[in-house]
């Protein structure tokens, strides 16, 4: 009897596929009728559609307040608190901004009124020469004080540039501290894509909103307000009216201003989910083709931006419908006013100067407001965009730094237990006391919890219980800086920065000499190839730079770890990108300068294991021998039957 073997591609596909039995992403509520449906249908849908759009945009934003996963996003009331101490730090620059924007815009509102005065003065007649005398001194005035208002518009326009570069560098200084300081576990649990987009897209709209909108938005709502103080002293009768039709609009900017914020930053969030897709794509290129998937992942990516075209579409309806009614009641009230001043004129109660001026002022207006809503849009994103950035900035610290500081470099682990999730401990209540100067090799089959002990040895994590102290000092109580002058952790990744070849190492010490540095590379056994680079140490790596190759690059992770100079090196298989007679090379380079320092290597080679004083064999999150090599083979247990499989 024959048995059927299934392709292990195909089983590994439908295992692998993620979004088997899910949804659609688009709901077909959201789907357009077809084109020949009535038209009364047709627009019952798409208020349908719209109504839809807002829930979803709705929801999403309730679930980035405290999600389970991923980053958080702020409330306005932190944005306004930011923004506000952006202002409070500069209290200088804003009067300044102010100021000028204000005599701008008055000597500016003067200009209508004198026309007015030209106007009536022309009408009233009276002796010629004396009309033309008068006409020729209001002239020249209205020359000085146009050529007033041009000297300080561009004195305002100079400090605006000024305010909002400066509120931009302290915006992106804030951005960058506070990514710099998120819990590395933290980062590691939470989407790459969202936390890119975060920096990228949303740093970038924040920019533009603080460098450019802020200050317009200052500058047009001074104009407005000084515009209407200038109508109403001019006439109330003709500005009443227009005044009234224009306010009529604020039912729907208060309406859209509402609703905006949490359009924008739905927007954002599907922004961050096209990117995480896009990135697991490129990152598992080879397993997507192995896997004959590229079809399902070119789907994902389509079902992505198909929800982001639907958040896309709700905030476009808002703007519409925001600047339909602006247009309408930013347009009428030249109608009115001209309506409403030839009444009065017939009257006896309004001059042609009056009416003139009138006129002038409401066109003056238009401009300013077109100019004051567009900048609300143009913060609205950005404050959504502050939202996710601010956000990062309430994911809690991991630790509290005490006053405490070690009294010496040795290190001790007890009852470490840790999970990543609640409930499911990966480390079982381990143990372990390192002798100064100690070498401890950790080994065990993959998933054992050996890289989570290293994390814990390190001070990345703290222990769900126990404690890992170095001096008699829990290392999660020790301030970060200190802390990489303790215990410092190499793992199998590595970075490598845009910047010279010097300048990376230096990262880790930056007062050390270039003989330092040369030092440090050859202890790696990178000295040599660096400096048969075109410049040596100046020649510029990373990014669009000289490559180097993954080893290359872990060299140089190496050689700033030796920079930094801490008295406990963690090596969480740090050489696993290094062929074997390379790492065994630059592990043998090594032993000299980590002399007198405690190593503890997490290592499947186990010719690291061998050279060890001590042996830790881990099996599902548990010390099962501890012992030297020999000690070890003899007991022809765990470690010994792994030796025989690599040494055979």
């Amino acid at each position: 009897m024959s048995t059927a073997v299934s392709d292990p591609l195909v089983t590994s596909r439908d295992t692998w596929r993620e979004h088997a039995g899910h949804e659609p992403a688009i709901p077909p509520e959201l789907v357009p009728p077809p084109r020949d449906t009535p038209r009364r249908e047709r627009l019952s849908a798409l208020h349908g559609r719209h109504l839809l759009r807002e829930q979803r945009a709705l929801d999403t934003y309730a679930a980035s307040r405290h999600p389970a996963r991923g980053w958080p996003v702020a409330d306005n009331h932190a944005v306004l608190a930011f923004f506000r101490g952006l202002l409070r730090e500069r209290k200088g620059m804003v009067v300044a901004l102010v100021g000028l924007n204000a005599l701008a815009a008055a000597a500016g509102l003067v200009v209508p009124r004198l026309l007015g005065n030209l106007v009536n003065r022309t009408v009233a007649g009276g002796a010629r020469a004396e009309q033309i005398s008068q006409l020729d001194q209001l002239a020249q005035v209205i020359v000085a004080v146009v050529c007033a208002q041009a000297l300080l518009t561009f004195l305002a326009q100079g400090v605006s540039t000024l305010f909002g570069q400066d509120l931009l560098a302290s915006a992106r200084e804030f951005i960058v501290a506070t990514v710099l300081r998120l819990p590395l576990g933290r980062v590691e649990g939470a989407s790459t894509g969202d936390l890119v987009t975060r920096v990228t897209r949303d740093v970038g709209t924040m920019s533009r909103s603080v460098q450019f909108g802020l200050p317009q938005a200052i500058i047009s709502g001074l104009t407005v307000g000084l515009s209407v103080v200038a109508m109403l002293l001019n006439s109330v009768l003709l500005a009443v009216p227009s005044l009234l039709l224009i306010g009529a609009s604020g039912f729907q900017v208060r309406r859209y201003l509402q609703r905006a914020p949490k359009g924008y930053i739905t927007e954002g969030s599907t922004y961050s989910r096209i990117n995480t897709t896009l990135t697991e794509t490129v990152e598992g290129a080879r397993t997507v083709e192995a896997l004959a998937l590229p079809a399902l992942r070119v789907g994902a990516g389509d079902d992505d931006i198909a929800v982001s075209a639907q958040a896309e579409r709700y905030t476009m309806t808002l703007r519409n419908l925001l600047f339909c009614v602006i247009d309408i009641t930013f347009n009428t009230p030249r109608v009115i006013t001209l309506l409403v001043g030839a009444w009065g004129y017939a009257r006896g109660w309004v001059s042609l100067g009056q009416i003139t001026a009138a006129l002038l002022y409401v066109e003056s207006l238009s401009g300013p407001l077109d100019r004051l809503v567009g900048e609300m849009d143009r913060l609205q994103v950005g404050m959504a965009s502050t939202s996710r950035l601010l956000g990062i900035a309430e994911v809690p610290e991991d630790r509290v730094p005490g006053d405490e500081r070690p009294d010496g470099p040795h290190l001790v682990g007890q009852d470490l237990r840790f999970a990543y999730r609640d409930g499911h401990d990966v480390l079982h209540g381990i143990s372990l006391d390192l002798e100064v100067g100690e070498r401890l090799a950790i080994v065990g089959p993959s998933g054992s919890g050996k890289s989570t002990l290293g994390r814990l040895l390190s001070g990345i994590n703290g222990p769900r219980t126990g404690s890992v102290k170095v001096g008699g000092v829990d290392l999660v109580a020790l301030p970060l800086e200190q802390l990489r002058t303790e215990v410092a952790l190499v793992t199998q990744e590595h970075h490598v920065f845009v910047g010279s070849v010097r300048d990376n190492i230096l990262l880790a010490r930056e007062d050390s000499d270039d003989q330092a540095v040369l030092d440090a590379l050859a202890a790696v056994g990178s000295r040599d190839w660096v400096e048969r680079l075109p410049k040596g140490l100046d020649t510029l790596i990373g990014s669009g730079n000289q490559s180097l190759t993954p080893a290359q690059a872990q060299q140089i992770a190496l050689a700033r770890l030796i920079i930094a100079d801490p008295h406990t090196l963690v090596l969480d298989e740090a050489t696993s990108l290094i062929d074997p007679r390379t790492a065994r090379t630059l592990e043998g380079s090594m032993n000299a300068l980590l002399d007198g320092r405690t190593v503890v290597a997490i290592a499947h080679r186990l010719h690291t294991a061998h050279d060890a004083d001590r042996i830790a064999v881990v099996v599902d999150g548990v010390i099962i021998e501890l012992g030297s090599h020999q000690e070890l083979v003899e007991q022809d247990g765990e470690y010994a039957a792994l030796w025989r499989a690599w040494s055979s």
